[in-house]
């Protein structure tokens, strides 16, 4: 789902490989470009990784990447038949390339035959409970004083919510930025109406 912290854990899994050769592709990125400008940066990036022994390409967002418009449905085809190409390449003898990829809609991978292009899929789910929440709380410094995390406890722990990280870390800060008394209250409240908290 979206804003469940897929674009910052694909980032964390590829710091952690300590490959040399790391590149981090985006539309954001490519912002512009014509659809054979995108075709040949991303064949620059695969490219590159390929001269590397070891290598790490993170795709973010690939449906944005491939401009995907659910109506028609519409897509840049020659990105889709670039990247599928890109995808298959295997490196050079004695390289390895490590891709990961990220996107809001595997069934539009799925359709696009993007999906069979990788041996592993990781489902990133939204946060379901106020455990959940709890523990992102304790985890954050200068958030809620010890008063009003023990009231949160109350108020949250048996809750049932629908809400991804980057969602929360944004009620999380506009809550930071009320008034002390109101602080709790609003972030309830938001929580309440962001999350579908019951």
């Amino acid at each position: 789902p979206p804003n469940s912290g897929k674009t910052a854990l694909a980032a964390h899994i590829a710091l952690l490989s300590k490959f040399p050769y790391l590149k981090f592709c985006t539309a954001q990125t490519m912002l512009g470009f014509s659809e054979l400008a995108k075709c040949q940066q991303l064949k620059k990036i695969f490219e590159d990784a390929h001269k590397s022994t070891l290598s790490c390409v993170v795709v973010d967002e690939l449906e944005t990447l491939l401009e995907y418009a659910p109506v028609g449905p519409r897509y840049s085809n020659n990105v889709l038949q670039t990247l599928k190409l890109l995808f298959k390449r295997a490196p050079p003898k004695g390289r390895k390339l490590f891709i990961i990829a990220t996107t809001a809609y595997r069934d539009i991978l799925d359709q696009l035959g993007l999906l069979a292009s990788f041996s592993k899929v990781i489902h990133i789910a939204n946060m379901s409970s106020g455990q959940h929440i709890l523990h992102v709380l304790n985890e954050m410094e200068h958030c809620f004083n010890n008063d009003e995390m023990r009231y949160l406890e109350k108020k949250l722990h048996d809750k049932k919510v629908c809400i991804g990280i980057k969602a929360l870390l944004d009620l999380i800060e506009v809550a930071r930025q009320a008034e002390d008394k109101s602080r709790v209250g609003r972030f309830i409240s938001q929580l309440e109406e962001v999350a579908g908290m019951i």
